[in-house]
């Protein structure tokens, strides 16, 4: 719901026209009469008129804005919604317009945002602008001024302003697909194959009968070959979780929305998207962690078509900045056992790395997504990182960050966590064979 501010009194005013046709024929009628012309006053009489009808039929009630509000709290990237003013008390008004302000991450349709309406037989005037939303995150939509006139046009009322109403826009899930297994399931259901034999629908062994073994599991080839029961085993299936552990302490690059070019934090927002809708509609278990500046910064770990909704919301508050949690090294993953960690970040924060390097030194299963998008990387226009075009100062800066950059990115290899570079489906099957494959080869140990 928009609220609303007037700029000017809410009452009546009178219109440019009505000033100029006043003056305009006083002005004329008086120099008829002072040189005796009476072509002068006849071009006067029009405008004489029309002010002596427009002074005389006065408006007496002023309207007001009944409501102003967005049909929808929350929509996709690129998806849109309806802004709908309502005016009330408009017995006196022929005419209303709505002018709405033009935002960096919004578009409207019209393009120029002015919608007007004739008053209907009626008390109420209602107009609606449709509003699309470019980019997730949380802003102001609807923000904008209201004007009438009466039927002379000789009045206005206003312009009232409307302030904005709040929208989240969800971020868009970049497309993503895998077809590796989390290395290590340990739920109770779900579709990864897991370490251990039970009830699942991949085979795994054929062994002698024992009590409690199922009939339909016989297998009578090998039964009568062998004169002895014998069953088929498979092996059980598990779900998996994983913790999401999305970068938002640095934002580099332009970000020009849904149809543009896309920022660091954009590649991981919608990166973090995809990997949840994923593995959520395989029944397996997620979770989100925001390491910077942010309204919420955790998300438990969950299931369900519910719980993307609570991923989505909450990657549609971030905000880059970093986190004094993060900072001072309070905040708790409380990772679950057995999850696998995936940190989606572009490796240009000290902060980033050393959660990334602690949580791989305890033990646990991390892979590092690097979200810098390829566009950056190398010799890049200062006007791409956002900065003024020609600023050779911003490209050597730049250049300095990315040697710094390679220098974080080693700090992280050398504690054996993988580093891939987000490419949408298909991004992680390597790594994800490889951890599986590292879990099952015998380890060494000190004695």
């Amino acid at each position: 719901m928009s609220s609303v501010e007037p700029l000017v009194s809410g009452g009546w005013r009178p219109t440019a026209s009505l000033v100029r046709a006043a003056l305009f024929s006083t002005a004329l009628a008086a120099i008829s009469v002072g040189t005796g012309r009476a072509d002068l006053l006849v071009l006067a009489a029009p405008f004489l008129v029309h002010t002596v009808a427009a002074v005389s039929a006065r408006p007496g009630r002023s309207p007001r804005v009944a409501s102003s509000r967005l049909d929808h709290a929350s929509v996709r990237e690129g998806e849109g919604t309806t802004l709908e003013v309502t005016l009330a008390d408009c017995e006196d008004v022929e005419h209303a317009v709505v002018s709405l302000a033009r935002g960096s991450y919004t578009s409207t349709r019209p393009a120029s945002g002015v919608v007007g309406s004739e008053a209907l037989p009626g008390e109420r005037i209602a107009m609606s602008v449709d509003v699309a939303s470019l980019r997730w995150g949380r802003r102001g939509v609807g923000e904008g001024v209201v004007a009438a006139t009466d039927p002379w046009a000789a009045r206005r009322w206003g312009p009232v302003r409307l302030l904005p109403g709040m929208l989240t826009t969800l971020p868009l899930p970049g497309a993503f697909d895998s077809r590796a297994p989390v290395p290590h399931p340990v739920g109770l259901v779900g579709t990864h194959p897991a370490r251990r034999t039970g009830d699942g629908s991949e085979f795994a062994s054929i062994r002698r009968f024992q009590p409690g073994d199922r009939l339909r599991r016989v297998h009578w080839r090998v039964s009568l070959r062998t004169r002895e029961l014998h069953v088929t085993s498979t092996v059980a299936e598990e779900d998996s979780s994983v913790l999401l552990l999305v970068d938002s302490g640095v934002d580099i690059g332009v970000s020009e929305g849904i149809r543009g070019a896309a920022s660091t934090l954009d590649v991981s927002v919608r990166a973090a998207g995809a990997l949840a809708e994923h593995y959520l509609h395989q029944g397996d278990r997620v979770g989100l962690r925001v390491l910077g500046s942010t309204e919420r910064n955790a998300v438990a770990v969950g299931g369900g078509r519910r719980h993307l909704r609570r991923v989505l919301d909450t990657l549609a508050r971030i905000t880059p900045g970093e986190h004094h949690d993060v900072a001072t090294g309070r905040m708790r993953f409380r990772v679950p056992a057995g999850a696998v960690v995936v940190v989606l970040s572009p490796m240009l924060s000290e902060h980033a790395v050393g959660a990334t390097v602690g949580l791989a030194r305890s033990g646990i299963t991390v892979v590092v997504v690097d979200t810098l998008p390829a566009g950056l990387v190398g010799d890049v226009s200062a006007e791409a990182l956002g900065g003024e075009a020609g600023d050779r100062r911003q490209t050597v800066a730049w250049r300095m960050r990315l040697i710094e950059r390679d220098h974080l990115l080693a700090r992280v290899t050398r504690v054996g966590v993988p580093v891939v570079a987000w490419q949408g489906p298909g991004t992680l099957d390597s790594v994800l064979r490889g951890l599986g494959r590292r879990l099952r080869s015998p380890r060494t140990v000190a004695r």
